[in-house]
């Protein structure tokens, strides 16, 4: 009998179990959007001018990025 005492047992809790998942779920999905952070294009640059009067409207490129997300 004290031989099958003297070996200590590893058991599995539901506590890590569940820990070890969650921190390979929060692996996963930070592998999956740092990519896609590095591929954005750069954003507007400050050399974009207003119109000249003080309002209307200017195409930019910001306008047609919004303009191709519109298209069904």
């Amino acid at each position: 009998m004290s031989q099958l005492n003297s070996q200590p047992t590893q058991s599995l809790s539901r506590r890590k179990l569940f820990a070890g998942a969650s921190v390979v779920g929060a692996v996963a999905a930070v592998a999956t959007v740092v990519p896609a952070i590095r591929q954005t294009e750069p954003t507007a640059t400050a050399s974009a001018k207003a119109p000249a009067k003080g309002g209307g409207y200017s195409l930019t490129e910001h306008v047609k990025l919004y303009y191709k997300t519109t298209l069904v």
